[in-house]
């Protein structure tokens, strides 16, 4: 691994390649490619930091992500405050809202723009998308719909 050496007037500052091309608060090295990946990673559990960095990430209040991932915000912060993972559960149910998060930014184009959409009501009815992402289901049926989305058929 390079390091990359940043001189300031009065100090060296060492960076690791990683830390250059990858942002430190970036939650994507969790987007998980398929279902055994993903369990296996859920299984050991996901640090309370990447729950902090995806509620930052997406603009929403970690109050709202807690809530989504069927937790109090206190929880979570007992958890941090532990050095404890989340839950198996409770980590798949993040991974799986990472994923979708990043599927919605890239096909949709921001953050914003997929935060607008899960706000918007499917077609002939009043529920909105945002209202199926507190179960791991929901979070898959939002997931099928961008993909259909992004193939040119209707939400």
């Amino acid at each position: 691994m390079k390091n990359y050496n940043i001189k300031n007037e009065e100090k060296t500052l060492i960076v690791e390649e990683s830390s250059v091309a990858y942002e430190n608060n970036s939650y994507s090295n969790f987007v998980i490619q398929n279902n055994y990946s993903l369990v296996k990673k859920a299984k050991s559990g996901i640090a309370t930091k990447v729950f902090y960095t995806f509620a930052d990430s997406i603009n929403l209040p970690e109050k709202v992500v807690a809530s989504l991932l069927n937790l109090s915000p206190r929880t979570i912060s007992n958890y941090r405050d532990a050095g404890k993972n989340l839950e198996a559960h409770h980590s798949e149910h993040l991974l799986k809202l990472i994923a979708l998060f990043e599927k919605g930014k890239e096909y949709l184009g921001n953050i914003d723009e997929f935060n607008r959409w899960l706000k918007v009501p499917f077609w002939n009815t009043e529920e909105i998308p945002f209202d199926f992402l507190n179960t791991s289901g929901g979070v898959d049926l939002l997931s099928a719909c961008l993909e259909r989305m992004a193939q040119g058929y209707p939400a």
